[in-house]
């Protein structure tokens, strides 16, 4: 209820019962559907040891993440099916159906037996149930954003939508605590017996509550007002793509906002907990918990930022949080990497690594799902020393000459592996690094806490500074008649195909660059690129009248 008190007033002006219930109901539905759509990337190792059993955990983990992909895919799918829907039948009828499909599926995975009990129909009953997720995540956004901005105040519009804003990093927060908690409660190994169960059944105890309060909602006045007129479009779809005009806006909507917001919010906060893992070497649970904290710091930013979005306009905030993201990522991830693991900073300089290969036998390492296969040695000591996250220089060799690498005084050749021995390498490699003082973790006593939870904080402090006012800003694109589906088709494009993929273009570049920091090219081209569409096309629709745009 902390979230309807301190929505009581936005921008001065304090809300009806009627308006704090929209808010309150919004924000625990949405955020319980992001709570259910990332437990499954936290828990995929876990998941995957009970539903692909067979498999070598390597395998497993591959298997796990093409299921948690599979509802990246199909929310586009959910964003066209259940946007028509809204913009046709009413944006609470959606509203129902998501969060019960969510909240119904997630608790399924909670109970569905493993490998061990029904062989290959548990894995692909899972798949099933992810796909139902991604369905109804995808349709849930662009319903929760119409149906907010058509409750709020006009002068307040960013304000209020700012606190469905909060709901990804409500739902990614609440995932990682749970993990967290009950791992410690329980211990790894009740944890990965059983216990893992539990963060999924959990979805009950709050999907009554979330179903009850969409009930007392009632429907959006504006969609409302334009149903008793008889103006609703009958092929939301058709008209959203089929005039040119309204077409226009959704690529703009994409290339000039959510393209640039996923960025930001995967690098600043997914990405920057895979890199606290890997570049700096700090254990999972340590970077879980610095994450966290910094979650819950950064999370009024969203709000904030939202309702200065009401005084100086959506397009400052938004060009200027991509301009920021662009000129200070590259600083703040280096300095998160030396106040994370000072002896990996302190080894890189003393013992520099350097590979020696021919460049013809080297290819750019882009594996999305991890199933790219190593063409040589020259791939297998990129991608371990890219999984590692240590940074190295290049040196070519002629053709033929057999791929090595240097580590300070110290020299590993594959000459010296039998041919194919792809593992054998990897040892010797990590035995030259061991010996020349470079950590494989991050020792906990060193880890500057402080500074590594300012730094995590500032990266979502940027991300909320695009996020924020995003929702206010594609309701007031887009006329009521299509509004949930011209909000939700750029939304989840702009996530699932940016933000998506983010991972996997960023292992490629630090692969194929020796760069730890190379992975932030994308986000920094991304961020650029969103930035200039804004100042050259995108408009001002602070305060926006969302009954007159057409």
């Amino acid at each position: 209820m902390s979230a309807v008190r301190g929505a009581s007033q936005v921008a001065g002006r304090r809300l009806t019962p009627g308006q704090r219930r929209v808010v309150f109901a919004s924000v625990l539905g949405t955020a319980l559907e992001w709570y259910d759509f990332y437990l499954f990337v936290v828990l995929a190792p876990v998941v995957g040891a009970h539903f692909f059993a067979p498999l070598d955990p390597a395998a497993r983990t591959v298997l796990t993440l093409l299921a948690f992909v599979a509802g990246f895919a199909v929310r586009p799918i959910g964003a066209l099916l259940f946007g028509g829907l809204a913009d046709r039948f009413g944006r609470k009828r959606v509203f129902l159906v998501t969060v019960i499909a969510m909240g119904g599926s997630t608790c399924a995975v909670g109970m569905l037996p493993g490998w061990a009990a029904l062989g290959l129909a548990a894995p692909v009953m899972l798949v099933a149930l992810r796909l139902l997720q991604g369905l109804a995540i995808g349709g849930e956004y662009g319903a929760a954003a119409a149906f907010m901005a058509e409750h709020a105040p006009r002068d307040a519009r960013g304000a209020f939508t700012g606190w469905l804003q909060t709901t990804a990093t409500l739902g990614l927060l609440a995932a990682l605590a749970v993990e967290q908690g009950l791992r410690g409660a329980l211990g790894d190994r009740g944890f990965e017996d059983w216990g893992w169960r539990v963060p999924f059944l959990m979805s009950v105890l709050l999907l009554p509550l979330s179903i009850w309060v969409r009930l007392r909602l009632r429907e959006s006045p504006t969609f409302e007002r334009l149903r008793l007129a008889g103006r609703l479009s009958a092929r939301p779809l058709a008209e959203t793509f089929g005039e040119r005009r309204l077409l226009g806006r959704t690529a703009l909507a994409l290339f000039g906002l959510t393209a640039g917001q996923a960025v930001l919010w995967y690098t600043g906060q997914l990405y920057a907990l895979t890199y606290l893992q890997t570049a700096a070497g700090v254990a999972a649970s340590d970077a879980a918990a610095l994450m966290a904290l910094a979650l819950l710091l950064a999370l009024p930013c969203f709000v904030a930022f939202g309702r200065l979005s009401d005084r100086v306009g959506r397009r400052p905030l938004i060009i200027g949080g991509c301009l920021l993201a662009a000129g200070l990522y590259v600083p703040i991830f280096d300095a998160l990497l030396v106040a994370a693991n000072p002896a990996h900073g302190e080894a890189q300089r003393r013992a520099p690594i350097v590979v020696h290969a021919d460049p013809a036998g080297c290819r750019l390492q882009f594996d999305p799902i991890g199933l790219g296969r190593e063409a040589g040695p020259c791939d297998v000591v990129r991608r371990h020393l890219a999984r590692r996250g240590l940074s190295y220089e290049r040196e070519a060799l002629p053709a033929g000459a057999p791929v090595s690498v240097t580590v300070g005084e110290r020299s590993v050749s594959a000459a010296d592996v039998a041919p194919g021995d792809a593992e054998a390498l990897r040892m010797r490699i990590d035995g030259a690094l061991q010996i020349e003082g470079h950590p494989p973790r991050a020792d906990p006593d060193r880890i500057q806490r402080g500074p590594v939870v300012a730094l995590l904080w500032v990266l979502v402090a940027i991300a909320a500074m695009v996020y924020g006012p995003v929702a206010a800003t594609l309701a007031e694109l887009f006329p009521t008649r299509v509004r949930c589906t011209a909000i939700a088709l750029p939304y989840h494009l702009g996530n699932g195909w940016f933000g998506g993929f983010l991972p996997a273009i960023a292992a490629a570049s630090v692969a194929a660059r020796g760069e730890a920091l190379a992975g932030l090219g994308f986000p920094i081209t991304v961020a650029l690129v969103t930035a200039i569409v804004a100042i050259v096309a995108l408009p001002e629709t602070r305060g926006r009248d969302l009954e007159r745009i057409d």
